[in-house]
């Protein structure tokens, strides 16, 4: 189902006497870009009158917890430290509750191989793929290997790390003699490269919130970036991408984007929020890229963009997640 202007009644009015806790920083690649989401859903939350407060997830944090439990967590960390479901699980032997899936699914979510095989079982179309650790890179020899990928997906291909995000480590391969490169350069930010058959198309994504009538699919927005990959440079530098939210697709190709998502939001298991990153192709086919369960919330970040093109307030959303989140604590 799709979350459309008529749809603004179903957001709960946040509940004013809830205690939240807003973790955001870490130390992973993304820090800079966590604590700017963590400022801004800080922000928002308080623009709407609820107690919140911002924290890092250092060694502070678990006394913090046992001497004030707050009423909810919002996780604002992105990277492994908010993705990979370790956090997760800490909160969870806290006995704190949190917006955003469990452990198990933030797992399986994170692992881009795994989740791809899950979407694959389900009939959700995403594109032809293999997963490449470094270490049998350097073992079979990577001359013999690489040509071994491009002889089964071709080119241009898409090589990225199997886990992790906004793009760092990215890079689209238009000719085989760039594939070692590639592969050097995700090899740099994780173990294992994921090696994917480029689908050319509109790079768009759907945010799937569940505001308390089951999972729903914001407008999707279309991303346009500048050099034609959707790269960290792309997604946090002001100019370098130019976003249209609702994407410009017709109401036939809007709503088959907006089942897959909420198909692949279902089959890994997601609870109140997610990302979706697709490729429509030219025949309107939308293709699963991945799945985010921790969106980016800066002011450039696709998931507030959503918001937005919904006609529903950022605010209000998150409030109306964080009052879901406390409930089940309750």
């Amino acid at each position: 189902m799709a979350v459309s202007p008529a749809n603004q009644a179903s957001v709960t009015d946040p509940a004013d006497e809830l205690h939240v806790l807003v973790l955001a920083g870490g130390l992973s690649y993304e820090r800079d870009v966590s604590l700017r989401s963590g400022r801004r859903v800080l922000d928002a939350l308080r623009a709407v009158g609820v107690d919140a407060e911002l924290r890092d997830a250092d060694v502070a944090l678990l006394p913090a917890l046992a001497a004030d439990p707050p009423d909810a967590v919002v996780i604002a960390l992105h990277g492994a430290t908010g993705e990979d479901g370790s956090l997760r699980g800490v909160l969870d032997l806290c006995g704190v509750p949190y917006v955003g899936c469990d452990a198990r699914a933030s797992r399986l979510a994170w692992d881009k191989p795994s989740a791809k095989a899950v979407l694959r079982e389900a009939g959700i179309p995403t594109p032809d793929w293999v997963a490449l650790p470094h270490d049998r890179f350097s073992e079979l020899g990577a001359v013999a290997v690489l040509d071994r990928i491009v002889d089964r997906l071709g080119v241009p291909l898409m090589v990225k790390p199997a886990q992790g995000g906004s793009g760092l480590g990215a890079a689209v391969v238009r000719d085989a003699a760039s594939l070692p490169a590639a592969m050097v350069g995700c090899f740099a930010y994780d173990q294992t490269a994921l090696v994917e058959r480029y689908v050319p198309g509109m790079d768009v994504a759907v945010s799937v919130v569940d505001l308390g009538d089951g999972p729903q699919a914001l407008p999707p927005v279309e991303i346009v970036p500048r050099n034609g990959v959707y790269d960290y440079a792309a997604r946090y530098t002001a100019g370098r991408t130019t976003w249209h939210a609702p994407a410009r697709l017709d109401q036939e190709t809007t709503e088959r984007v907006a089942e897959a998502a909420l198909a692949a939001h279902t089959a890994l298991g997601l609870r109140d929020l997610s990302r979706v990153d697709l490729i429509v192709g030219s025949d309107g086919q939308p293709h699963v890229l991945e799945v985010n369960v921790s969106p980016g919330m800066t002011e450039t970040s696709l998931l507030p963009l959503a918001v937005q093109a919904a006609e529903l307030d950022f605010g209000r959303v998150l409030g109306s997640l964080v009052s879901r989140a406390a409930a089940r604590r309750r």
